[in-house]
């Protein structure tokens, strides 16, 4: 089916309504992104703030944008920068970035490679085989970057670990061929979770890897990772606090070098936290659950 793509270069403040009328005419989908290169920081609870000048991008069926009137006679029409229409043939977008995804190493041993393809490396110590589907996590992000080389350096030989904010798996299915004993894989969206089991299936893990939704009993453990937004950290450490004993590690990602300071300080009644390594601005904090009486 061909599709046409309009896009609207528009104040934020008028944003939402240009969203709300391309839906109102029949976008498949909307998306809004920067049309400046302007920072834009992690929102404060409650919050979802835009860039000051904002792109709105509809995708039409061809069929249904024949006529562009409704569009034409609303206000954000009128207070548009500028506009774009464009012909885009039709592809299962959601798994086009793919093509792009290549076997990659991280640390010395462990290989992260998408389904169907080997590291050139004949060599190569650990290969994780991966397809992300529609969840996040190939390690190109450098907090799951950091992640990845953490435990290639540190092996969790014997140790139940949990996975919080697993994504497509690939912490928790690293950490299992790296020798962990038991891995919880937990996430709040259903599509990580069956990502997460089909991963593990696909590297014969899945008897190591257990999935749930992250809203249910955190179970304890001997290693904690979790790659989430530095806000959700600091929100779940009492409830880390509780399911962890003492002397359990712990590593987190997802950090902002600027936000480190806080998410260690949120911590410290319970944990013992030290930044050990940062990359293009992210950086990964580790360390132990403190003793308790």
């Amino acid at each position: 089916m061909p599709w046409l793509q309009l896009s609207l270069q528009i104040d934020s403040t008028s944003a939402r309504e240009a969203a709300d009328e391309m839906e109102a005419a029949g976008a498949a989908s909307v998306t809004l992104e920067d049309a400046e290169d302007s920072p834009l920081l992690e929102p404060a609870p409650g919050e979802t703030p835009l860039w000051p000048t904002v792109v709105v991008t509809g995708l039409f069926d061809s069929e249904i944008l024949q006529d562009l009137t409704r569009l034409q006679e609303s206000a954000v029409w009128k207070s548009r920068r500028g506009f774009h229409l464009s012909r885009v043939p039709d592809r299962a977008w959601e798994r086009e970035w793919l093509k792009h995804f290549r076997p990659r190493r991280f640390g010395r041993h462990l290989w992260v490679c998408p389904a169907g393809l080997t590291p050139e490396d004949d060599g190569a110590g650990v290969i994780l085989t991966l397809d992300p589907g529609l969840a996040f996590g190939t390690g190109t992000h450098e907090t799951t970057a950091l992640c990845l080389q953490w435990l290639d350096a540190h092996p969790p030989e014997n140790l139940r670990v949990l996975d919080f904010g697993c994504g497509s798996g690939i912490l928790a299915i690293a950490a299992a061929l790296l020798g962990a004993r038991i891995v919880y894989a937990r996430d709040i969206d259903p599509q990580a979770l069956e990502a997460t089991r089909n991963n593990a299936l696909r590297n014969e893990v899945a008897d190591r890897v257990l999935t749930a939704p992250a809203d249910g009993e955190i179970p304890g453990c001997d290693l904690l990772i979790s790659n989430i937004l530095a806000g959700t950290l600091m929100d779940l450490a009492p409830n880390f606090a509780r399911a962890l004993p003492g002397g359990a590690q712990v590593v987190l990602s997802g950090i902002l070098a600027e936000q480190a300071a806080a998410v260690i300080e949120a911590y410290s009644p319970w944990f013992g936290l030290q930044q050990l390594a940062e990359q293009d601005g992210w950086i990964l904090l580790a360390g132990h659950r403190q003793e308790t009486d």
